[in-house]
């Protein structure tokens, strides 16, 4: 009895077939919509007197933000050819060999950069406190990840390693492997995986990594932030430091089980350069995503020093109005 599991065969990428309508690209969309929701859900518990424009805009601004650098760092660090160095328009040109590709490849920890780069310019540019806002946007956003991981799941892309264990999955779309190679004849035998006589490469099982990042990096992280923080914050930017250690450790861990970007392999091993990255063998190989995300968890904890730091010193730190200036009769600005 096979124990693994088949991609489910009923599953397709577009809502409509023939259409360029994809499920993938609506799960983005209702994560947006999510965190936007959850933040003006906050808006309203704290009773922050601002417009809806602002709100709105302030999204605007952070997804174009996110989507400028989730692209250019997946073009420039994930793509070490140096295509994209040598023509720069190519990292915005939807088009290949006279097909419409659209943007293929995106990083999530350029996409952080991005829209927070994004959100502090706005942010700033509207006399609202960084801090504070940004404590609300990260608590909200945490949820949203989870259907977007669903829709790399639909998509049936960013699958996992190659495991024996029955939450294995075939996915159609995975790089097979060397039928011949002993680590794939022992995972075969493993997980009961049949191999064709004479079969040269082979599509094994692997892990449906996009769902354990739905869950660790989206449900179980948007918990914490949302039931343990929202109310919890004991000064400005406390929030922000925890998404960072939060969403790195979650992850960092999530990599174990997703194979290295094949152009790149592992950034750091341990288990010497001919070991496959297909199968997990020791935790001291590491991927760029990884060492990106090791990056989050000291960004949060030099976060959380910091602002802890400065409220130990000014105790009314965390104390401020949320609202934006509003004119006064003679026309000036009031805080």
């Amino acid at each position: 009895m096979p124990l693994y599991m088949n991609y489910p065969s009923w599953i397709s990428p577009e809502v409509i077939p023939g259409l360029p309508i994809r499920w993938y690209g609506l799960m983005y969309l209702v994560a947006f919509g999510i965190s936007y929701w959850l933040f003006t859900v906050q808006i309203k518990e704290r009773k922050i007197s601002t417009d809806q424009d602002t709100v709105i805009n302030l999204y605007f601004y952070a997804i174009l933000g996110l989507l400028i650098g989730a692209r250019i760092f997946s073009a420039v660090i994930y793509d070490p050819s140096g295509k994209y160095l040598r023509a720069p328009w190519l990292i915005v040109w939807p088009f290949e060999n006279g097909r419409f590709v659209g943007l293929q490849g995106m990083s999530y920890h350029g996409g952080l950069v991005g829209a927070v780069v994004a959100a502090i310019i706005y942010l700033k540019s509207k006399k609202l406190d960084v801090l504070d806002w940004g404590d609300m946007v990260v608590i909200s956003v945490p949820l949203g990840y989870t259907f977007g991981r669903i829709g790399n799941f639909i998509n049936g892309e960013l699958y996992g390693r190659v495991t024996s264990g029955p939450w294995g999955m075939i996915f159609p779309t995975a790089r097979p492997v060397p039928a011949s190679a002993d680590w794939v004849q022992q995972v075969a035998s493993e997980a009961n995986f049949s191999i064709s006589e004479g079969s040269l490469l082979v599509n094994l099982p692997r892990h449906p990594s996009q769902l354990y990042e739905a869950f660790l990096e989206g449900i179980l992280l948007w918990v914490v932030m949302w039931f343990f923080v929202r109310n919890r914050k004991p000064f400005r930017g406390f929030g922000i430091a925890i998404y960072l250690i939060g969403y790195g450790i979650a992850r960092f861990i999530a990599e174990y089980t997703r194979e290295p970007d094949p152009q790149l392999g592992y950034i750091w091993r341990l288990t010497g350069s001919d070991s496959p990255t297909q199968v997990f063998q020791s935790l001291a190989d590491i991927s760029m995503g990884q060492i990106l995300s090791s990056l989050m968890v000291l960004s949060g904890l030099v976060v959380l020093v910091v602002f802890w730091g400065i409220h130990k010193r000014r105790p009314g730190f965390e104390r401020v109005d949320l609202s934006p200036p509003k004119e006064s009769k003679r026309g000036k600005k009031k805080r």
